[in-house]
Order: structure tokens, then C-alpha cells, then sequence
């Protein structure tokens, strides 16, 4: 069997893959079978299909790419781009998040605060970071992790894969608003370098809250919106089953946010989605940090904070006027 998950419109990927995987089986069973000329018939056949299939991704099949379960995660990320990764729990007023983690680490050779939303990988770890929604401890811990960094001069890289901050009563009764608020406004108030990377879903007040940086970077088939797709679809339509329309609608692609100026840059992902090639897109964002870094570098601390303010509020503005 493939060790693939397919999403619903790699159906004929799935159907070929399938059959070469069958047919490796069978040759094993009898070393006498010649398999050489089928297997790279269908192998190429299954790469063309991939590929002519990921390069007319609409809006919703780019959001189901974005949610992938096998998609590289935070975890993934700290293992993979970071030295010396030290997590640092707590707000120090209620108590520790898990969808939000964070701490000190190395990054190609300097000190760096990172943080994230984690989303969890199988089961048991998505019920632990509650599917990488946030509680308001978890914006009152990145509020804790940004002071420090700027106590120490730190930067800050923050790695975003949220559908949402949590909206249950418990969040609401604790100030979920007025968390995420916080920490957005320290975002803008930051006095080190901040980079940003959109990793999968930034979804609404949950991503912003720690995505309000001097750089942000998106991978190619993630999704930024203010809402899913499946929230706008029930509130205009009161019908969520239209969520595909309202991703069209919504423009929330890499591809047409950097068109509105709302992000900075968009990483390649393999054909197939980041979940073919982890290490490769990893690789690429880590080099794509690397460089936002070295040019935050050159810029004193008003610098930064007037450079991340004039970003977004001139966001939605047309000829000077909002």
C-alpha cells in the first residue's frame, strides 16, 4: 500500500501510484516477473498527471493542500532548520498552551525566539495542541517569548498553521480577544527583526496575532484568510457545503496575496504538495528566512517598527486613501 494520503482530486494519482505499488508486491512474491517497462510506464504517467494536476490548483483544492495531515509541521521545522531548540511554557497567568510552542533557539548560527502553531501529526497529538488552536494563554506566551527577544536582542521567526484561534466559551471567558489583540500589538511594537511563515492554514485573528512581522513569507499552496472558507460560506450563504465558492472568492491564495502586496514573498513547494518533498521546502524557507533576517539586520529598532507599521496599515489603501 502507498504510505501517501490522497486528497479527493488526486484520485487518478492515487489509482496509478497504486498500481505500481502492486505491482513491486507481486514481483516480490516471484523474483521471475520482469516489471521494469510497466513500473516507468506508470510511474511517468503518474508524474505527468501530478504535475499537469498541481499546476491548475483552484482555490479549495489549494486549501485542502494547506490542511494536508502529512504537511511538515512545527515540530518538523524546529528538527529540521534549528540547533538547540530550548521550548519555554507558560504566561505566567493561567497556564501553558500547547497549540502555541515556542522558545530559544540557534538558526544558522544566531540566537533566535521561534515560535508556532502546532497542529499535531496523528491523533493523539491533535487532541494535546487542540488541532493548533490557540487559548488566550497561548497569544499571552508569545507576548512573554517577544519581551524576551527584545530584552536580548533577539529576532523573532514565527511559523504560522492555525484554522483559527480557539472560539469556545472557556477562550472567550479567559479574554481571547484582548490576548490576540496583545499580541498583536507587540507584533507592531517590536523592537528586534521579525519574520513570518505561513506553513499551512493562517486562518483569521489566530494567525495575524503572531504574523504581523516585518517580513511575511507564504508557501506556495498554503492559504491566509480572515476566515475558512467554510465560516464565510455559512455566514453569507448559510450553507457551508458552498465553502468551495467562497475560496474563490476570498482570494486567499499565496499567488493573489502577494499580488495585493500583503505578503512578501511565496516558497516553492514540490509538485505534489510540501508533504513530497519535506526536506526540500524546509530548506527553502530556511534560506528565505535566512535572507529576510540579514536585511532586517541593517535596520535600528524605530526602523523596524516604522517599516513593519507603514506595511500594514497601507494594506487596503488605494492612492493614499483607505
Amino acid at each position: 500500500m502507498s504510505t501517501h494520503t490522497y486528497l479527493d482530486f488526486e484520485k487518478q494519482i492515487a489509482e496509478l501510484e497504486g498500481k505500481v505499488q502492486e505491482l513491486r508486491q507481486l514481483a516480490t512474491q516471484d523474483t521471475s516477473m520482469d516489471i521494469t517497462d510497466d513500473v516507468q510506464r506508470l510511474e511517468t504517467k503518474s508524474a505527468t498527471l501530478l504535475r499537469e494536476t498541481y499546476s491548475k490548483l483552484n482555490p479549495w483544492q489549494k486549501t485542502q493542500v494547506a490542511r494536508h495531515p502529512r504537511r511538515p509541521h512545527f515540530k518538523d521545522y524546529i528538527g529540521h532548520l534549528f540547533e538547540d531548540f530550548t521550548p519555554l511554557a507558560g504566561d505566567r497567568y493561567f497556564g501553558q498552551d500547547e497549540a502555541i510552542q515556542g522558545g530559544l533557539a540557534r538558526f544558522k548560527g544566531r540566537s533566535v525566539v521561534v515560535m508556532g502553531h502546532e497542529k499535531g501529526a496523528d491523533t493523539e497529538a491533535r487532541l494535546k495542541h487542540n488541532f493548533g488552536m490557540a487559548m488566550p494563554e497561548g497569544y499571552r506566551k508569545a507576548v512573554r517569548l517577544m519581551d524576551m527577544a527584545e530584552r536580548f536582542e533577539l529576532p523573532v521567526i514565527s511559523l504560522v498553521d492555525t484554522a483559527g484561534a480557539y472560539p469556545g466559551v472557556s477562550a472567550e471567558e479567559r479574554g481571547q480577544a484582548e490576548a490576540i489583540a496583545r499580541s498583536t500589538e507587540k507584533c507592531l511594537t517590536l523592537g528586534t527583526p521579525m519574520v513570518s511563515l505561513i506553513i499551512g492554514e493562517g486562518g483569521s485573528g489566530g494567525a495575524i496575532a503572531i504574523a504581523t512581522a516585518n517580513k511575511v513569507f507564504m508557501l506556495e499552496h498554503s492559504i491566509y484568510a480572515v476566515i475558512s472558507p467554510e465560516g464565510c460560506a455559512s455566514i453569507l450563504w448559510h450553507d457551508s457545503a458552498k465553502a468551495k465558492d467562497a475560496a474563490s472568492a476570498m482570494k486567499l491564495t499565496a499567488q493573489d496575496l502577494l499580488e495585493h502586496k500583503i505578503i512578501d514573498g511565496i516558497i516553492d513547494e514540490p509538485i505534489g504538495g510540501a508533504h513530497r518533498g519535506p526536506g526540500h521546502v524546509m530548506d527553502e524557507a530556511g534560506d528565505a528566512i535566512e535572507e529576510a533576517l540579514v536585511e532586517l539586520s541593517e535596520l535600528s529598532a524605530d526602523e523596524l517598527r516604522r517599516q513593519r507599521q507603514d506595511k500594514f496599515l497601507a494594506m487596503g489603501r488605494i492612492d493614499g486613501t483607505a
